[in-house]
């Protein structure tokens, strides 16, 4: 695979997790995920800013699901939504 494969699959992966923050939002579900984006707003984040920041929260808990090979962990989640802006792992 060469390195245009690997930024193409990482641009495809990114947007696809802003696509599933947007749909979040879209459905009010979980609810965190709008009241957050309300809280970033309120203080300075961009939108764009905030999507990324709530995409890196999800791709977090789905690399945990697949290495721990566990389901989804909403309660995390939502934990971690409402941490913003500090990513998990950045203690």
């Amino acid at each position: 695979m060469s390195e245009h494969d690997d930024n193409d699959d990482e641009a495809f992966a990114e947007q696809t997790l802003i696509q599933a923050i947007e749909n979040q939002l879209e459905a009010d579900a979980p609810p965190a995920t709008r009241a957050v984006y309300n809280k970033l707003t309120l203080v300075g984040y961009e939108r764009e800013e905030i999507l990324q920041l709530m995409a890196l929260v999800l791709a977090h808990e789905i690399d945990a699901m697949l290495r721990e090979d566990r389901p989804f962990d909403s309660a995390w989640y939502e934990q971690a939504l409402r941490a913003l802006p500090e990513l998990p792992g950045e203690d």
